[in-house]
């Protein structure tokens, strides 16, 4: 008797992780599609096997217990009238446990599958990786007199201070529009345009200096009330008057 109780220990319960796992194992024993089971003879067999258990083991987990206690509800609710209000339904659980089985049973083989494939080191080995040469270098340069000269003039043209020289123009300082501006002015009694305090002889840049600096001369002449300005419109020309 002992012998048979440690044998059946043995071949059913070891190895195995949870109810689920049971319920795989007795689902494969009616040998069609996990999906084409009877649910109500899954139950019979797991009923069985968990009375047989606790008489072999009366420390069963609970978790057994409570799938069989849940398998005996679904297998009631399978062969009594169904009530329209309760959901979910029992065919609807039943089709639950199935995917259930179908999920477990797919995570299995996929395990089994990836336990057989090749191990490193077991049944493959990386190769040897070969020691290699060593290597010495050493640098050599060879160059002309020429290579140097070139080579000193473009680093010096790099670091060279860049200056810039500004070429010296002719031109009108304000000082010097503000005296001819203030020394035509008193000899003019009629309005006169700014053109015509432009030395005659300006022409070019000169002229452009001259008549900018004039121009700031007449502003700065009026704003000392020497003389009065005025203009027609816009780009019109700029007359000017001594004040009275």
């Amino acid at each position: 008797m002992s012998e048979e109780v440690a044998e059946t220990l043995k071949i059913d319960i070891d190895g195995w992780e949870g109810p689920l796992d049971v319920l795989l194992a007795l689902a494969r024993t009616q040998k069609v599609d996990l999906r084409q089971i009877s649910i109500l003879q899954l139950v019979e067999q797991y009923l069985g096997f968990v009375n047989e258990a606790r008489e072999l083991r009366l420390e069963l987990a609970a978790d057994y217990l409570v799938m069989a206690a849940w398998l005996a509800y679904l297998k009631s609710a399978l062969l009594l009238p169904r009530n329209p209000e309760e959901t979910p339904s029992p065919e609807d659980l039943a089709l639950r446990l199935q995917l259930r089985l179908e999920r477990l049973n797919a995570m299995r083989e996929a395990g089994a599958r990836l336990m057989a494939r090749d191990r490193t080191g077991r049944d493959n080995f990386f190769r040897g990786a070969p020691e290699g040469l060593r290597v010495l270098r050493k640098a050599r340069y060879e160059a002309e007199i020429y290579d140097l000269i070139a080579a000193y003039g473009r680093i010096s043209a790099r670091t060279r201070p860049v200056m810039h020289v500004v070429q010296q123009r002719d031109v009108m300082t304000l000082e010097a529009a503000i005296a001819r501006v203030s020394s035509l002015i008193g000899t003019r009694i009629e309005w006169s345009t700014l053109q015509s305090f432009l030395p005659e002889d300006a022409s070019g840049a000169y002229a452009k200096s001259a008549l900018a600096s004039s121009f700031v001369a007449a502003l700065e002449l009026a704003k000392q009330g020497r003389v009065e300005l005025k203009q027609k419109s816009a780009f019109a020309p700029l007359y000017l008057k001594a004040t009275a």
